[in-house]
């Protein structure tokens, strides 16, 4: 019995004609692909790029790593801070400092640091006020900030609490004169009202400009005040 063949390589015949039959098979030239997975890699790129899917193969370049400096990240400038302390501490217009940079170029770690170094100094038996004074630069310079906007003033909230902070450095100053004349109440007092009003002084120069006209008492009495105030938490009177 012989069946027709399905393939035209083989010829499918009766055992009983098996024994009539010799030959060989060469065996096909048949390669193994190793790269196995570079081909499925090769198919899924194409499948993905016409799909439209191709952005999801893209590989960005690694930039070079910022090797920027500690200070530069955090936006801090020592001689900028240092430049501002000194046109505060010394707020005379003969002295030929540019003393509007620490208003037209506010920054926020430099009266950060002078409100937190007056902190620290008022910490000296009374811990509790430090929480206090921190709470009083934010609020009472976003008071100011509220009454100048009021009166007609251009200045920005960033601005006031860069004034208000750096103007604190006068009663820094003042404090260990404080601790040799404690003793002498005359003396005490008057190097109190000459810190307050060197304060109030370099604040009120920067940010009472001569927008407000006629209505400058209106805001340097209010600056006046929370300097004040500030001396009040240091000394506990």
């Amino acid at each position: 019995m012989q069946f027709s063949p399905t393939n035209g390589d083989f010829t499918f015949v009766s055992s009983t004609d098996a024994e009539e039959l010799s030959g060989t098979i060469d065996a096909p030239d048949i390669k193994l692909n190793m790269g196995g997975d570079q081909g499925k890699d090769a198919y899924a790129t194409t499948f993905l790029r016409q799909r439209g899917y191709g952005w999801l193969l893209e590989v960005e370049e690694d930039e070079a790593e910022d090797t920027k400096p500690l200070l530069e990240e955090l936006d801090i400038d020592l001689k900028d801070i240092y430049y501002k302390v000194r046109c505060v501490l010394m707020p005379m217009p003969s002295l030929g400092f540019n003393r509007q940079v620490v208003r037209d170029n506010p920054d926020f770690w430099g009266p950060l640091a002078v409100v937190l170094l007056f902190s620290m100094i008022s910490i000296y038996g009374q811990f509790r006020v430090v929480s206090w004074i921190i709470t009083i630069w934010i609020f009472g310079s976003l008071t100011v900030f509220l009454l100048a906007r009021v009166l007609g003033g251009e200045v920005s909230y960033g601005q006031v609490l860069g004034v208000i902070g750096y103007s604190l450095l006068p009663l820094i100053v003042i404090a260990p004169v404080l601790l040799i004349t404690g003793g002498f109440e005359v003396v005490a007092t008057l190097i109190k009202l000459a810190g307050v009003f060197w304060a109030a002084y370099s604040a009120a120069s920067l940010l009472v400009g001569d927008e407000f006209k006629t209505k400058k008492p209106l805001l340097i009495y209010p600056i006046f005040l929370l300097y004040i105030y500030f001396l009040s938490l240091y000394t506990g009177v």
